[in-house]
């Protein structure tokens, strides 16, 4: 039987001395900015995703194909930021101080672009959020047949190549995950460090209904309310997740999948060679973290340290407590990795071109 994964007692002053003087820098003031940014943020992105949705029936762009499928791209680009910007913190239990809305929020959000709310949530906060990085412990870098996402994952003859062909894989990332992905975690009894898992007939139901109802609303009612060539609408749609999945999985899988980041193994005991602060800047890569900016498109998942040291804390202070913890990491001799966004890029496929040797 396998030891019980462990971290190893810290003995650094890092995180006591950090977790201080982020609460010297978040005054009332700051704190309550970051709420206000936060509410514009939902309201930006929540109102541009339905008026481009609504601008699907505009008679206008029914014989403009370019206009469709740019309105289209429009739509899913402005569905994704609002699921970085809000429901990504809702689930966090960082948007608002009341629960119920925040569980609102995230499950709308996440269902308006078909993925399973529930079970997304239950990965990301039970799996990844535990033991980021670590095999057989996070959900998000499981055995993967096509790509070899970690050193300790056994290398198959096609994953020498992996580096050429992993971009055409993510071009369909979004479309896996709404139509094969959020099946595969229903049927898994284990997954990653989730043992056991089952589902209810009433869960599995409310997976299928769910994505019935998200290719209705953005394929079935385009077609039946406008004169829209059904084929153009698909072509349309296709060109959408395109674009959102290579913007999802190459602002989302640099942060933990790059040559900087680690992929702590733990020894035969069951402990992993870091405590547990150091672990999560060992296995993070930020790219622009202090830019307003990047936090305002990314929602914080560009200050990734600060996040995974801090997930109780809503993203919108991140650009903020960031210039902190890379000083208490220098301080204290832990790691930290920083790039821009075009360099955490090019790592990542430096990190798939090792993997394939």
């Amino acid at each position: 039987m396998k030891p019980k994964i462990r971290f190893k007692k810290a003995t650094s002053p890092f995180y006591s001395e950090l977790r201080e003087e982020v609460k010297g820098l978040l005054t009332d003031e700051v704190t309550k900015k970051a709420g206000r940014v936060m509410i514009t943020k939902f309201l930006c992105y929540s109102l541009s995703f339905l008026l481009f949705y609504a601008n699907l029936f505009n008679p206008y762009i029914e014989d403009k194909n370019w206009a469709l499928a740019l309105n289209y791209i429009a739509l899913g680009l402005t569905g994704i930021l609002l699921a970085f910007n809000c429901a990504h913190d809702c689930v966090h239990n960082t948007f608002s101080r009341y629960k119920k809305v925040n569980q609102i929020i995230y499950y709308i959000t996440f269902n308006l672009q078909g993925v399973n709310a529930r079970l997304w949530r239950k990965r990301h906060i039970a799996s990844h959020h535990v033991f980021p990085n670590v095999d057989g412990c996070d959900a998000d870098i499981d055995d993967n047949v096509f790509l070899r996402l970690s050193a300790h994952h056994p290398k198959r003859k096609i994953h020498a190549y992996q580096h050429l062909y992993a971009t055409l894989l993510y071009c369909f990332y979004t479309l896996h995950w709404i139509m094969i992905k959020d099946f595969i975690y229903v049927r898994k009894k284990e997954l990653a460090n989730l043992r056991n898992q089952s589902h209810s007939f009433i869960s599995v139901a409310e997976v299928v209904l769910l994505k019935l109802a998200y290719f209705t609303y953005m394929l079935v009612l385009p077609v039946f309310f406008t004169s829209i060539p059904v084929m153009m609408i698909l072509f349309s749609f296709i060109m959408m997740h395109v674009t959102i999945s290579l913007f999802f999985v190459l602002t989302l899988i640099i942060s933990h999948l790059s040559l900087e980041t680690d992929f702590p193994k733990a020894d035969d005991e069951g402990y992993l060679p870091y405590d547990y602060y150091e672990h999560q800047l060992a296995v993070s890569l930020d790219y622009h973290p202090t830019s307003r900016l990047a936090n305002w498109i990314f929602g914080g998942f560009n200050s990734h340290a600060a996040h995974h040291l801090f997930p109780g804390l809503p993203h919108t202070v991140y650009t903020i407590i960031t210039p902190a913890i890379r000083k208490a990491a220098l301080r204290n001799n832990f790691p930290y990795h920083e790039k821009s966004i075009v360099d955490a890029v090019v790592s990542h496929y430096q990190y798939l071109k090792k993997l394939s040797k």
